[in-house]
């Protein structure tokens, strides 16, 4: 009883949202509250992590600042605090977790293109 009631209330919550994984480069248009104004921020990097289910699902995002400082930012999936995801490029990896790219810079931490093959449906591989 009592968990059926949560879970009705958990998927008031739920957005769409775009499919996306670890390497995937996502642009996230998050809302910032600065004093009585409110706008939105653009952060845009590779997921390196996606973990939990349902309504607790959230994912990490890696970006390089100025002068090679990376700079990660953690988001909840489905918060009311993100107003969108747009998914820039999908990125060939063969981890779920990719904590590796802390390490790497330059073209190292490059991740090759997951590219479409337009003879076979024009499906992502």
């Amino acid at each position: 009883m009592v968990a059926q009631l949560i879970r009705s209330l958990e998927q008031e919550q739920f957005q769409d949202i775009p499919e996306f994984g670890p390497g995937d480069t996502v642009r996230v248009h998050a809302k910032v509250v600065e004093g009585t104004r409110e706008r939105i921020q653009v952060f845009e990097g590779v997921v390196i992590r996606r973990r939990g289910g349902g309504i607790n699902e959230n994912f990490t995002v890696r970006r390089m600042a100025a002068h090679g400082i990376g700079v990660e930012r953690t988001f909840l999936i489905h918060s009311p605090r993100i107003d969108r995801i747009e998914v820039t490029r999908f990125g060939r990896v063969r981890r779920a977790k990719l904590y590796y790219l802390r390490n790497l810079t330059g073209r190292a931490a490059r991740i090759p293109e997951r590219r479409r093959d337009l003879n076979k449906g024009g499906g992502i591989r």
